[in-house]
């Protein structure tokens, strides 16, 4: 993958309860909120699987995060869509360290424009 400063990569997923029952698997997030559905029968995303986007987007580049911000902002819930916006703020080759190091700002937005996170991350590509 080929990047430079200013590019915008974007990932686009819908959220299902099994993606929320495998999370709860694994995280043992196990709150509430998480296992019970909602009057409109929906179940809130953990915000660390909202999170996986922009991770997923980092992981195509071959990103070693070194640091990673989240600003959770709304719920997410079963059945929504979530886009993921990451801006490359910083890419650069660093001849004493043999890496190329890179720093991102990302919005995550549902199927309603609304935005739900909003962060950053940083790291070297490997």
């Amino acid at each position: 993958m080929s990047l430079k400063i200013g590019d915008i990569i974007t990932f686009e997923r819908t959220f299902t309860v099994r993606d929320v029952e495998l999370f709860t698997e694994v995280s043992c997030d196990e709150g509430e909120h998480h296992i019970t559905p909602d009057e409109q029968g929906r179940l809130v995303i953990q915000g660390l699987l909202t999170a996986t986007l922009p991770t997923k987007i980092g992981g195509d580049a071959n990103v070693l995060a070194r640091t990673m911000n989240f600003e959770f902002l709304r719920p997410v819930f079963t059945g929504d869509t979530i886009k993921c916006e990451v801006e490359i703020e910083e890419y650069e080759w660093q001849e004493n360290k043999n890496r190329t190091s890179i720093s991102t700002f990302f919005i995550c937005t549902n199927q309603e424009g609304i935005e739900v996170l909003k962060g950053s991350f940083s790291g070297v590509i490997l």
